[in-house]
């Protein structure tokens, strides 16, 4: 299968063009700029030069595949303002791909974050959440998903707060970043709240599986670690930096302050069992010890 992805030279990015690769496809990938590019092409794909804003781009690749894997974000979190930015351009390459695919039966990947239910870990037939920092995101893939009536064979593959190789990645890296700067390993609240987690490489086997097998219009879980309370994930930390580790306010996180507090636990057992998909590299706590001072 010729398969189109966006964020292909990301944490996740990678490690899910070089599982494609390593399965018989051929994968095109959008590169925004010469680097990654020259990235794209030394791991064996092709690049395709744009930005997920460039629209044309994001079209042509998506006509000239037999599948899409969406995969790219901005990753700003800095302000309300430039989150919701990055939402907005997400949701128009999304909508540009869907509209290319419409009527072809082709596969579509979309990617999405666990949702979060009060009192038990979130399941795959839960709904995403559409309000809050995050919400934009929640209700462009739940539209998207809504294409598998429309000729798409669309899936999203749900990715927990923590996606991680070798301690970097997601919200545990993002607790790094910040314990680097401030000198101190914060996690928000008491710190019982539970975040899940998945080694990328293992996410990028259950891209694979969700492109390959996936039934139109359902949703998965790349979940391993169902939820470990942030305050180990940040005494983790704390110890690899040498650095103390304590209870800061959740605006200390920014837009993301209320995710970070949320409890957020979520489960696999469907994905595993529907899809034949089961984790073999590194919990989140162990990887994290790769993390160094």
């Amino acid at each position: 299968m010729r398969v189109f992805i966006t964020g292909g030279t990301g944490l996740i990015g990678t490690a899910v063009v070089a599982e494609l690769l390593g399965h018989g496809h051929t994968v095109l990938a959008l590169a925004r700029s010469d680097d990654s590019a020259k990235a794209v092409e030394a791991a064996g794909a092709e690049a395709l030069r744009g930005s997920l804003a460039d629209l044309d781009a994001v079209r042509a690749g998506a006509a000239g595949a037999d599948g899409v894997i969406h995969l790219a974000f901005a990753n700003d979190f800095s302000s309300p303002e430039a989150l919701g930015q990055a939402i907005a351009e997400e949701t128009a390459a999304i909508t540009t791909v869907g509209a290319a695919l419409t009527g072809s039966d082709r596969p579509f990947v979309v990617v999405s974050g666990t949702p979060w239910i009060s009192g038990r870990a979130s399941t795959e037939a839960d709904p995403l959440p559409t309000d809050g920092p995050v919400g934009g995101r929640g209700r462009t893939v739940t539209a998207t998903l809504a294409l598998a009536s429309r000729g798409v064979r669309v899936s999203a593959v749900r990715l927990p707060r923590t996606v991680h190789n070798e301690g970097a990645g997601g919200f545990a890296g993002l607790l790094t970043t910040m314990a680097r700067q401030s000198g101190v390993s914060g996690y928000p609240g008491d710190g019982a709240q539970r975040w899940p987690a998945v080694h990328a490489l293992d996410a990028a086997v259950l891209f694979r599986l969700a492109l390959e097998k996936a039934e139109p219009g359902t949703s998965w879980h790349a979940v391993d670690d169902e939820g470990d309370a942030v305050r180990d994930i940040a005494a983790v930390i704390g110890r690899r930096l040498g650095l103390p580790v304590r209870s800061v306010p959740a605006e200390t996180f920014g837009p993301l302050g209320p995710v970070f507090a949320a409890n957020q636990p979520a489960s696999s057992a469907h994905t595993r069992q529907a899809l034949g998909w089961e984790p073999t590299h590194p919990s989140l706590l162990a990887d994290l010890e790769n993390i160094q001072p």
